[in-house]
C-alpha cells in the first residue's frame, strides 16, 4: 500500500515504546500545565517535554537525547511531589529504550 508523503503508519505498525513515550509525555505535560504553582525551572521542564514529544512524533529517538531530556526534566521537577507519578511514567517509558551504548 502506498502512503502519501508525511503520512504516519497506523498505530498497529508503530513501535510500542514510542507509543508509551508519547502517552507518558502527554500525561506529564498536562499535569504540569494544570499545576498552579510557579517554580524556577518550570520553563526548562516544559521545553524538554516538548523536545521529548517531538522525538516521539518523529520515530525512534536517540537514547542519549532521551536520557538527557529525562535528566533535565527530573532535575526541574524533582521537588514537586504532585508531579511524581507523571515523571515516573516518563522515566519508565524512557527506560524501555534501554541503556545508551558505552563510549
Amino acid at each position: 500500500m502506498l502512503r502519501s508523503v508525511g503520512q504516519r503508519p497506523m498505530a498497529g505498525g508503530e513501535d510500542v515504546r514510542v507509543t508509551g513515550l508519547r502517552s507518558a509525555v502527554s500525561r506529564l505535560s498536562r499535569e504540569l500545565a494544570a499545576h498552579p504553582a510557579e517554580f524556577p525551572d518550570r520553563g526548562i521542564a516544559e521545553e524538554e517535554l516538548a523536545t521529548l514529544a517531538a522525538m516521539a512524533r518523529d520515530g525512534i529517538p536517540e537514547i542519549f537525547r532521551l536520557r538527557r531530556c529525562l535528566l533535565l526534566i527530573a532535575s526541574a521537577l524533582g521537588s514537586v511531589s504532585a508531579l511524581a507519578g507523571g515523571l515516573a511514567a516518563v522515566r519508565a517509558a524512557v527506560d524501555l529504550f534501554g541503556e545508551p551504548p558505552r563510549r
